[in-house]
């Protein structure tokens, strides 16, 4: 047998491709089946098997961009329903079905991806953040729906008769269809910057699943949840229950029902409810001032009040014990001051006795010498001295018959006249 009557793997591969592609009715495939080996995804894409419920067959499947075509989270054993068309892999000769779309088998999809959802923000306890309270008696009230539905008008009528003073503020917004979650997000993030209303109210009318579907968007719960001022959601009838309804401050079934919630009671009921607090008001002071009288009246029988010298008792005897002890003090220093100058005085005196000791012998020693050459020591030993009114009188030339003269002597003066003048010789020899 020739070679040419045996086909390559390829070629016999490339051959059964072309059939695959070009057979109509493999163009587009509706199956059933089971979800098998979920947890296969790659990116943006999701691959995974189907297979029979009694597990006799199975059919690899594949669906691209995933996140965009399904609302729901496709889960291992899930039933579903599929739409997609057959191809033939090449490289490895399998067969498998590219999805166009996907539902879930006997439950609706969206309903299915609203419980996963709601599931997944209940186990984050998102549901069960601290919800705020919504003012008694608001200024100004932020109403976001749609500017041409009946939502606005009775809210506006509501506030209107119940509550006047308060000013209701529409911030239109698309509430359905496509964009409606976003467009809602955004009005909640800009009122809740702006800082100057005291409640939100978020609302739409009754309608399908779909027309409500907006409002089980994540990112728009996530944003109610975490907005810093009170929000009341009031979405669909009194049966519609929204992810929007689960993390608001408040639900509200329907928007009436809103508005009575954003607003106090009715005038009468104002009224009432201010006398009430007025009474509670009284009965409180009036407690409170009889708690006072008695605390007074247990103050004034206390011991201090009745012997109030016993208050500064302990005090006297303190300033008495702290002055002995200062006199006590001050007597010490005034005494170590007293013996510490006498020791310094003594010290002095023994210092200037040491260094005076040497200049009092040269002193004395000083005057012995010049008591030595004194002429009062020589006027003791019968000596005098003759002065003229001018001068001391050295020579007898000097004196003149007749002239007065002073003479001094040891013990004092004395006043004479010269009567005679004898000159005589003195020799070397004599001896005063």
């Amino acid at each position: 047998m020739a070679n040419n009557q045996y086909l390559s793997v390829s070629a016999l591969t490339a051959y059964l491709k072309r059939k695959f592609d070009a057979d109509p009715y493999l163009a587009q495939v509706y199956v059933t089946g089971e979800i098998s080996n979920m947890g296969r995804r790659r990116g943006r894409h999701l691959y995974f098997s189907i297979k029979d419920p009694n597990g006799n067959a199975v059919i690899s499947a594949a669906m691209f961009s995933y996140e965009k075509r399904l609302k729901f989270k496709p889960e291992e054993g899930m039933k579903i329903n599929a739409i997609g068309r057959v191809q033939l892999y090449e490289p490895n000769g399998s067969y498998s079905i590219i999805l166009e779309q996907m539902s879930p088998d006997g439950v609706g999809e969206l309903f299915l991806a609203y419980e996963q959802l709601k599931k997944k923000l209940k186990q984050e306890g998102l549901f069960d953040l601290p919800k705020q309270a919504i003012p008694r008696f608001p200024k100004k009230i932020a109403v976001i729906t749609s500017p041409t539905g009946a939502v606005i008008e009775d809210i506006a009528r509501t506030v209107q008769r119940r509550y006047p003073s308060a000013q209701v503020v529409l911030f239109p917004a698309k509430v359905q269809g496509a964009g409606a979650a976003e467009n809602v997000t955004a009005q909640i993030l800009k009122i809740d910057a702006m800082a100057e209303y005291d409640t939100l109210i978020v609302g739409r009318g009754g309608g399908s699943i779909e027309d409500l579907w907006a409002f089980n968007d994540e990112t728009l719960a996530r944003t109610i949840a975490n907005a810093n001022l009170p929000i009341i959601s009031s979405v669909g009838h009194e049966t519609d229950t929204t992810l929007a309804d689960f993390v608001a401050d408040r639900r509200a079934a329907t928007p009436t029902a809103a508005a009575e919630i954003a607003t106090p009671l009715t005038k009468q009921q104002i009224q009432e409810r201010i006398y009430e607090l007025k009474i509670r008001q009284i009965n409180i002071l009036r407690r409170h001032l009889a708690e006072k009288k008695q605390r007074i009246q247990r103050i004034k029988q206390h011991v201090i009040f009745q012997q109030p010298d016993r208050l500064y008792t302990g005090y006297n005897q303190r300033v008495d014990n702290l002055s002995q002890a200062i006199v006590r003090t001050m007597n010490q220093r005034v005494t170590y001051a007293q013996q510490a100058v006498t020791t310094m005085l003594n010290r002095e005196r023994q210092l200037r006795q040491q260094l005076l000791k040497p200049s009092q012998e040269r002193l004395h020693l000083a005057s012995a010498k010049l008591d030595l050459v004194s002429p009062l020591k020589t006027l003791s030993r019968g000596y005098a001295i003759v002065s003229d009114q001018e001068k001391i009188v050295k020579s007898i030339d000097d004196l003149h018959v007749g002239e007065d003269v002073q003479v001094r002597l040891a013990d004092g003066y004395a006043k004479t006249t010269i009567k005679l003048t004898e000159k005589e010789e003195i020799d070397g020899n004599t001896n005063i």
